[in-house]
């Protein structure tokens, strides 16, 4: 790969942990744990728990995100889990709710979201909570959330915080909060992750927030992240997990020269410089020990976790042997070795991963294309597997679309401050997204 793309080996060798130290991949706390990573738990049980914020609930470090498996919410609710992470958009609230009847209430944190528009009414918005309490079959919810608000002025929607203030009155609600990974926009730019909840920390109305954070995207997480610990808001993370980009590049690369497809001109120039970067990096990912991602991933939730600004991770598992690989993740610390890999993955790889609550690109894209969002959109198909949702949500894009990015000059990839091939990632977003 060449010094050009970071991969100056005998830097990091002869840097060591001090190497670490200076890129900030050390946990935020300071000391790391042994050389290896603890044996895996036989029956996976949660084994810390942190304060969350003024809430005052003693939530598990690993907590839930999307899952629409029943069985498996028990089972990690059953191992000592206890806050989930929804929203009426997942479509899950129901299996949700099934899942916690019979478990006393209270030792449960269920976190709901309604997304917010500007000409949402008091009235819409009561309907959209009690259907959420409905669906979840629970006579109150724990936090309600803004959802992804674009704009600072939704960040203040009086008829939001109307009904949230009613709700409480009414013993429906405890807590608010807000969630935010980013850019999301149409028609134009819309405001940064740290910018929107910089405004609703110090609006002083939000008690929890979920907030994109991890070891690659690490600068606007840290700002808010510092700020929730001064107004003592609770915080939860999502997108904690960027490895995966590098393995899906290389199984797709290996899936088109496999079937010989012809892809145009660009594409093949694109495939090629992966296709090197690859057959480069060899070498380099067996010295670091960069063969299996489940260990990265592993390595990338504890470093999340190792900010003691951090209240819990959620992460999103679809079957028990995921579940059980995240719960084995609770109370676990980070080790030299997994800093190690971090180090040299993001040395090495950092440039297959676009950035969540990044969109610094977006500015330059002549044809008004939302990066961030497609982006988005594409880690829902591949990280969660909500494969329907995620081609529905692209087909619905009112702007310009990734297949322009084919033949484009690439003035993303240019203005990257990261250095991300992101014209190939698009593409390849697009492909997936529209079976093209």
């Amino acid at each position: 790969m060449g010094n050009q793309e970071g991969l100056d080996r005998r830097r990091f060798i002869q840097g060591g942990v001090a190497g670490v130290v200076s890129a900030g991949l050390l946990p935020a706390g300071g000391l790391l744990a042994a050389e290896e990573a603890p044996a895996a738990a036989a029956d996976p049980k949660i084994r810390e728990y942190r304060t969350l914020g003024r809430t005052g609930f003693k939530v598990s470090d690993i907590s839930l995100g999307y899952c629409n498996a029943e069985a498996v919410i028990k089972m990690m609710l059953a191992g000592g889990l206890n806050y989930i992470d929804t929203a009426e958009s997942y479509k899950n609230q129901p299996a949700v709710g099934k899942a916690i009847q019979g478990r006393d209430r209270k030792t449960v944190f269920i976190t709901s979201k309604l997304e917010i528009k500007k000409e949402d009414t008091v009235e819409g918005l009561t309907d959209r909570f009690r259907k959420c309490l409905e669906e979840l079959q629970t006579e109150y919810i724990d936090c309600m959330m803004n959802h992804m608000p674009e704009e600072v002025e939704l960040v203040r929607h009086e008829a939001f915080h109307a009904v949230m203030a009613k709700m409480k009155a009414d013993g429906k609600l405890r807590f608010v909060g807000i969630a935010n990974h980013g850019v999301s926009w149409a028609e134009d730019p819309k405001t940064p992750m740290e910018t929107i909840l910089g405004t609703a920390a110090e609006d002083g109305r939000y008690d929890v927030m979920l907030l994109a954070y991890n070891f690659l995207a690490r600068e606007a997480g840290e700002k808010v992240l510092r700020l929730c610990a001064e107004k003592n808001i609770g915080t939860t993370l999502m997108k904690t997990d960027p490895v995966g980009k590098y393995y899906m590049l290389k199984e797709r690369v290996d899936k088109l020269v496999a079937e010989g497809k012809e892809v145009p001109d660009f594409y093949k120039k694109y495939l090629e410089r992966l296709q090197k970067d690859l057959e480069n990096a060899q070498a380099f990912i067996k010295e670091h020990s960069l063969t299996n991602p489940a260990e990265i991933r592993a390595a990338a939730i504890r470093w999340a976790l190792a900010n003691p600004h951090v209240n819990a991770v959620c992460c999103s598992a679809q079957n028990f042997d995921q579940a059980a690989a995240f719960m084995e993740l609770s109370g676990t610390k980070l080790t030299r070795r997994e800093s190690r890999q971090l180090q040299a993955y993001a040395d090495g790889f950092g440039r297959y991963y676009c950035r969540h609550a990044c969109g610094a690109c977006e500015a330059s894209c002549p044809k008004g294309v939302p990066v961030n969002t497609i982006m988005r959109y594409h880690h829902y198909y591949e990280a969660h597997g909500r494969e329907k949702l995620a081609m529905q949500q692209y087909a619905r894009l009112t702007t310009a679309r990734a297949d322009v990015c084919t033949h484009c000059e690439g003035h993303c990839e240019r203005s990257c401050p990261h250095g991300v091939a992101i014209q190939g990632l698009l593409t390849l977003a697009h492909q997936r997204l529209s079976l093209a």
